[in-house]
């Protein structure tokens, strides 16, 4: 199993929170809390062993089975590449050209395999055979040892931030039908971060769980092709006799199949 994940600030009667979520192709979590390991094993399990897309956030290094974003990584060497501190500027537009032949190699290569649509992959093809890159990989590592010690700090950090998820960044490149971004788990966020805008965030606990529970339901019956006006109104019927909620809705056969998932950019 692929799964997405991301998080972002939230309020909870001016206390700050952050929002998760967590995403395959057939189910979405959201959950409000502290942005600490914790959320993320309550969310996964501790034993959970699919593969996992996410930001650079340390609390993601727990897992084995990691891929890195690297449109996050990407827009950092852009930012040092822009910088008015000229060595600096050089040595980061250095490493975005070396990552930018890294990353059209990979598209190219989606292209040879006939990639299917863009979208979420929840059980990935099989390894594709190992792509070789080996010289632009080495300059790159060579290029993030050299400049993990440098004076400008974002140069620094970039370098570091690469050296600390490898093999996360790199994996992609033994499967270039593995996604490259984070974007489907941003895409999932966007309607409550305009929620959030507009109300506030929650004013307790309830509010929070009620909240996240309701997000849960409503985004993981749009993945399903169902109607959540349906599911909640059966619910609703359900509570007032005192019955159990109703089951939520099946997963469509076609996001089962082990390579009928979607791959994404």
């Amino acid at each position: 199993m692929l799964a997405y994940a991301d998080e972002t600030s939230w309020s909870e009667s001016k206390q700050a929170l952050w929002l998760w979520v967590f995403l395959c192709s057939h189910t979405v979590l959201y959950a409000i809390g502290l942005r600490t390991k914790d959320m993320l094993n309550n969310a996964l399990g501790i034993k959970f062993i699919g593969m996992l897309m996410s930001d650079g956030y340390m609390a993601y290094r727990s897992m084995l089975n990691r891929l890195r974003c690297w449109a996050h990584l990407k827009r950092k060497l852009c930012g040092v590449a822009e910088s008015t501190d000229r060595a600096a500027a050089r040595s980061g537009q250095a490493m975005l050209d070396l990552f930018n032949s890294l990353m059209h190699s990979v598209l190219e290569a989606r292209q040879r395999l006939d990639a299917t649509a863009p979208g979420i992959k929840d059980d990935p093809p099989a390894p594709a055979p190992m792509l070789t890159h080996a010289q632009q990989l080495m300059q790159l590592k060579a290029l993030c040892e050299k400049y993990r010690h440098a004076r400008h700090e974002a140069l620094r950090a970039i370098a570091v931030e690469f050296l600390n998820d490898w093999e996360s960044i790199m994996r992609v490149l033994t499967n270039p039908l593995l996604p490259l971004t984070n974007n489907a788990a941003e895409r999932q966020l966007r309607h409550w971060v305009i929620a959030r805008r507009i109300s506030y965030g929650t004013r307790n606990l309830v509010g929070s769980n009620s909240l996240a529970l309701l997000a849960s339901v409503i985004d993981t019956c749009r993945l399903r092709g169902a109607s959540v006006t349906d599911l909640l109104a059966r619910a609703i019927h359900a509570a007032r006799l005192g019955l159990p909620a109703p089951a939520m809705p099946p997963i469509p056969v076609h996001l089962l199949g082990r390579h009928g998932a979607l791959v994404g950019m």
